[in-house]
């Protein structure tokens, strides 16, 4: 089903459209490729929309939050904007302090993708991302394709290909709250499981140092369910660096988290071929115009960013976001949803 969303300031037009595979409904737009909302049942079979966002698709493009939104070429942080590629030195936009954050001021988020293919449960968008878009070397295609199986099952694929070896490392940026959107005092109650042993030591301004340290007895470690918010007060090195969490974990083993909401027994399980994701807890969140009238706070929900490290391509000793000429990119993640007693 394909709806208007409305009109952007500059004539663009918007559009929403919906996908169903009978026990979940996803909303997405053409605006950023964007997940709008997703309608997911509790332990009584009540369905709640568990995705934050906006009514107005203007919204979209005026925030800083990037909720729902599709993030690339590169997701989170470049170190100083730039980065050297078979002996070429590339610069981004500097729109992060001194770093570049998912990928410069011209975002993805804020360009209309083409429809190129819908089914009932399923649905891919096309962007066309030109040689020295955002600063990236090569005439890139790319796809994201939102797809629900099995029941419960949503997975978000994506696709590209370039003329010229270049940065691919692509997430979704949803917030999530499995007792549903509006219910802010219940996002950091959500247990969350990761069996990462280890995360990525960053600076103050969120930039790796190169360093991985174990997660064991620190604020880090979710190798067994732990409230989100438990540990948000503690007197610990990069809680205080970040404000909160805002930090990338090794993924160890799939599924690589685990979120569970006990009011409603909602849960989701992320798997993923990426090597790692950020987990971030919405530490500077302030929106009035959220959906349904909701002002959205701080500590609202939580991003499971799957990813490359951050700065990895200054980071040689870890695993690469680089795609050589004319090779296909490709990386998935699915989320699976269920509902305990």
């Amino acid at each position: 089903m394909k709806k208007l969303f409305g009109t952007l300031p500059d004539g663009r037009k918007t559009y929403l459209y919906t996908i169903n595979s009978g026990k979940l409904t996803a909303v997405v737009s053409d605006l950023g490729a964007t997940l709008v909302k997703l309608f997911v049942p509790d332990r009584n079979g009540i369905c709640a929309d568990v995705v934050l966002g906006f009514d107005r698709p203007e919204d979209y493009c005026a925030s800083g939050t990037f909720f729902g939104a599709t993030v690339g070429r590169n997701a989170n942080r470049i170190g100083k904007g730039k980065f050297q590629l078979n002996g070429v030195e590339y610069q981004m936009d500097a729109n992060d302090g001194e770093n570049n954050l998912h990928s410069g001021k011209d975002f993805f988020k804020n360009r209309i993708w083409e429809v190129s293919h819908q089914e009932e449960d399923a649905i891919t968008f096309s962007l066309d991302s030109p040689h020295g878009d955002q600063g990236f070397p090569g005439d890139a295609q790319i796809r994201v394709t939102y797809a629900l199986e099995q029941g419960n099952t949503l997975r978000i694929s994506y696709d590209g290909i370039s003329d010229r070896d270049t940065v691919f490392n692509m997430t979704n940026h949803s917030y999530f709250n499995l007792a549903g959107h509006e219910k802010q005092e219940l996002a950091m109650k959500q247990l969350l499981t990761m069996p990462a042993r280890f995360y990525t030591v960053a600076d103050a301004q969120s930039i790796p140092t190169g360093e991985k340290r174990l997660v064991n007895g620190t604020c880090m470690d979710f190798r067994t369910p732990k409230a989100i918010g438990r540990d948000l007060q503690a007197q610990e090195e990069p809680l205080l660096l970040q404000g909160g969490y805002d930090h990338n974990f090794e993924v160890f083993a799939n599924p690589c988290a685990i979120l569970k909401d006990p009011t409603s027994g909602r849960t989701m399980a992320v798997s993923t071929d990426c090597p790692g994701v950020q987990v971030y807890s919405a530490n500077f969140t302030q929106e009035k115009n959220g959906k349904d009238g909701v002002a959205y706070a701080v500590r609202c929900g939580v991003c499971l960013e799957t990813q490359f490290y951050p700065d990895a391509v200054n980071k040689p000793q870890w695993p690469q976001p680089i795609t050589r000429a004319g090779e296909r990119y490709h990386s998935q993640t699915s989320y699976v949803f269920g509902a305990e007693d």
